[in-house]
């Protein structure tokens, strides 16, 4: 039986994959569209075994939020052509949409997940690999929970944020708070939950630097510490300066909202160099 352009736009739509590779399939299997379906899903296993190698530096990454539960999602490609296109970002968009209403607690768990058609997230990943042609992976799945939440995409989807609070908050007020962690990329909300190996780093940075500049060795312990402190003040997000007025710290302008007003915990993921 002769393979029409009716049946090639037809696969091409349950597929997604490109016009000769559809046409290709629906020949190879006889015009029986399961198994032509199947032969696409073994070029992308294919593919992707092909591939494994390769590095997916690029993609499109998205966050949500609701009801104080808030997911960021990336999935990650090897050029950015294909992190444009819009099937592509459709795919994120799905995956994260899955994600926000299921709560994995985990990306393998979220990669387990059906979308619409019942197939895994995992096939539907392995899919697009067969279309395009590059690697592609989960590249992040991060998730936080609050009283409150927010969540921003910076414009061309290579880094998202999300934010949890212990209790409501004014939108814009959180929008702030997201943005702030885009912007200055904190590595904790307190100084106390910096990690211990961070500290210690820092600290050692800091007497050498001191020693280098010919300070005494019994000055070098204060010296570190007033270092330490200075770290905290860029690093840990209550202490930061606020982007948008410096003469308040990111408490004391959540504290214009409500004196018991704080963040409880952030996510932050980027395919950007930092």
């Amino acid at each position: 039986m002769a393979v029409t352009i009716q049946d090639i736009a037809k696969l091409r739509k349950m597929s997604g994959a490109g016009m000769m590779d559809c046409k290709n399939a629906l020949e190879e299997s006889n015009n029986d569209f399961e198994k032509a379906m199947e032969i696409i899903r073994k070029k992308g296993q294919a593919v992707a075994a092909k591939r494994s190698d390769r590095e997916a530096a690029e993609g499109c990454v998205l966050s949500a939020d609701k009801d104080g539960f808030a997911a960021i999602v990336a999935l990650k490609c090897e050029t950015d052509f294909v992190a444009k296109n819009a099937e592509f970002i459709e795919l994120t968009q799905n995956i994260l949409n899955t994600a926000m209403d299921k709560k994995p607690a985990n990306k393998e768990e979220l990669l387990a997940l059906p979308l619409a058609d019942g197939r895994t997230i995992a096939d539907h990943i392995t899919d697009r690999i067969g279309v395009t042609g590059e690697k592609m992976e989960l590249g992040a799945y991060e998730y936080i929970s609050g009283a409150s939440s927010i969540s921003y995409i910076h414009p061309g989807n290579k880094l998202a944020t999300v934010a949890a609070f212990n209790e409501a908050i004014e939108h814009q007020m959180a929008r702030d708070i997201a943005m702030q962690i885009a912007a200055m990329n904190p590595v904790a909300v307190l100084p106390e939950q910096v990690d211990q190996h961070i500290i210690d780093q820092e600290l050692q940075i800091a007497r050498e630097k001191a020693l280098e500049a010919g300070k005494p060795e019994n000055l070098l312990d204060r010296i570190a510490q007033g270092a330490l402190q200075k770290y905290y003040k860029e690093n840990a997000l209550l202490q930061q300066e606020f982007v948008k007025d410096s003469k308040l710290t990111i408490e004391q302008y959540l504290h214009t909202g409500s004196k018991t007003l704080t963040v409880v915990g952030f996510k932050r993921f980027t395919l950007n160099a930092d």
